[in-house]
């Protein structure tokens, strides 16, 4: 299944998206009882938001092994986990809105996960069966807030670091997926979800050890070597294999006020 959402006159709506490019709408909740209805239009014709609207957001940080040693950091021996709140979610096409208190906002294209049925305590053998599928993610950062504090809550969380979409797709394999950043058409990240230290079952079962995750969730699953900065004008576009291209202009905060 590849799910969106979408904004319409009702306000947002959850649509399934064919292969021909045409979506049909869905009714009732795509996390637990709902029907696929008529044919809506075309995926380009509607105005996309993040497919998903999370009650929480759990990242994991150092995730990828060439990150690790491009950062010149020993491998860690237990996920390194923090949060993102919800507020800084925003879908394709959507300003990343770089705050005037920063002045290193940088890229981190992420395999983001998205949990389907309420967990807690799962084993690394179940976990997969309770996603409900996977996007794309961007876990913009303001680096240099991250330098300055032991805890990393203002570096991760302004409102608009957290770029979803476009879509979500099930019943793919994540640990062998293609992840990519291109900040004005140059390619800045190009790696593999191969070379995570801890693979997406293992993250699901170690989160869940600590809190319930509920449908809707989303875990973003760290980022490959090439993280760099963002700057007023850039496109900046996501690729994760088989989801798509997430891509969002970068405004200054003093410009998207105005």
């Amino acid at each position: 299944m590849k799910l969106l959402r979408h904004q319409t006159p009702d306000g947002p709506a959850f649509g399934s998206l064919k292969h021909d490019g045409t979506v049909n709408s869905i009714h009732g909740d795509p996390f637990s009882d709902y029907t696929v209805g008529p044919t809506i239009g075309q995926l380009d014709d509607l105005q996309l938001l993040a497919p998903v609207a999370p009650g929480k957001i759990i990242a994991v940080g150092l995730n990828y092994r060439a990150h690790a040693a491009e950062v010149n950091m020993e491998i860690p021996t237990f996920p390194m986990l923090f949060y993102k709140p919800p507020s800084s979610v925003i879908g394709p096409g959507e300003p990343i809105v770089l705050p005037g208190s920063s002045e290193q906002v940088e890229h981190e294209c992420e395999l983001a996960l998205v949990i389907g049925r309420k967990i807690r305590n799962v084993s690394q053998d179940e976990a997969l069966d309770h996603l409900f599928g996977y996007t794309a993610a961007n876990d913009v950062s303001a680096r240099d807030w991250q330098a300055r504090e032991s805890q990393w809550v203002r570096a991760k969380s302004f409102d608009t670091f957290l770029p979803l979409g476009p879509i979500i797709v099930s019943d793919l394999n994540p640990d062998d997926l293609n992840v990519a950043t291109r900040v004005n058409g140059k390619t800045t990240q190009d790696s593999n979800t191969s070379d995570m230290i801890f693979p997406v079952a293992f993250l699901i079962q170690e989160i869940s050890q600590v809190m319930t995750l509920d449908p809707g969730d989303v875990i973003i699953t760290g980022t490959p070597q090439g993280v760099g900065p963002i700057t007023n004008g850039d496109t900046v576009e996501i690729e994760v294999e088989r989801v798509g291209v997430l891509s969002n202009p970068a405004v200054a905060e003093s410009q998207a006020r105005s």
